[in-house]
């Protein structure tokens, strides 16, 4: 089973080698390795050109945004599995994609797998700010702003050529729209796989509280455009985050 890992970036000179590297120290063998950068001007092209020899697939151009930019690695992804990795985030250790794999195998009939992840500060402490438990997969929870953590979440390849790409309509939430998508309107089966599968870092585009607002805006236009009711489906998605803030703990 061929699994696809799509990473993107702009000027991520600072935390993009880490990435890149919690992906080539995987264990599992059969890993397809795909980076989109924006044409990059701080340095991050040196940075992947120096791990050229062990990524599978580069391209490095303008895009328009981050969603653009994961649209350009899915068209080019291979692998009956596909994920993505941000250039802010590692995963949490070496046997993760392992663990996907043996977890699709074990439900042949899932579209997806998804997991838990931990928010870490944009500094060298990397403390834990926030604990992300997904918890079982149920269909209601969707309503109520339930949804799984996106860095966590692996689809098959064949339900992304079914449903399509990430709706670039929405600039800063569109991995929202990408997942009620998939999950609410067309019903996918997903497996819940109740492991750390990322560690993310504060700070990138929907985690930036300087854009809090903006992402809340564009997450009520979402909701609505999928006829769940707004107000609540929002209100009740920001309190969950608050009490992972809250109650996050040592992993």
């Amino acid at each position: 089973m061929r699994v696809s890992i799509i990473t993107v970036c702009y000027n991520r000179k600072l935390t993009i080698e880490k990435s890149i590297a919690s992906v080539l120290e995987q264990d599992y063998p059969t890993i397809e390795y795909i980076i989109i950068d924006g044409d990059s001007t701080d340095g991050t092209k040196d940075v992947i050109e120096s791990y050229r020899h062990k990524i599978t697939k580069y391209i490095s151009e303008p895009d328009r945004g981050m969603y653009d930019a994961i649209n350009k690695g899915l068209s080019l992804a291979t692998g009956d599995i596909i994920g993505l990795m941000h250039s802010d985030d590692v995963f949490y250790d070496q046997t993760v994609i392992s663990k996907i794999v043996t977890a699709f195998k074990k439900s042949p009939n899932t579209d997806g797998i998804y997991g838990n992840g931990i928010y870490i500060s944009n500094d060298a402490t990397e403390r834990i700010v926030r604990n992300r438990i997904g918890g079982p997969y149920n269909f209601e929870k969707l309503k109520s702003g339930w949804l799984p953590l996106h860095p966590t979440v692996y689809l098959k390849k064949s339900i992304i050529e079914r449903y399509g790409f990430y709706n670039l309509d929405f600039k800063i939430a569109s991995d929202t729209e990408f997942l009620l998508r998939y999950l609410f309107q067309h019903k996918i089966k997903m497996v819940y796989l109740n492991e750390y599968v990322v560690r993310m870092r504060m700070g990138g585009l929907s985690t930036s509280y300087k854009r809090a607002f903006e992402v809340l805006y564009e997450d009520y236009r979402i909701y609505k455009h999928h006829h769940i009711s707004p107000i609540s489906a929002v209100f009740l998605k920001k309190t969950k985050a608050l009490f992972q803030y809250i109650n996050k703990k040592t992993v």
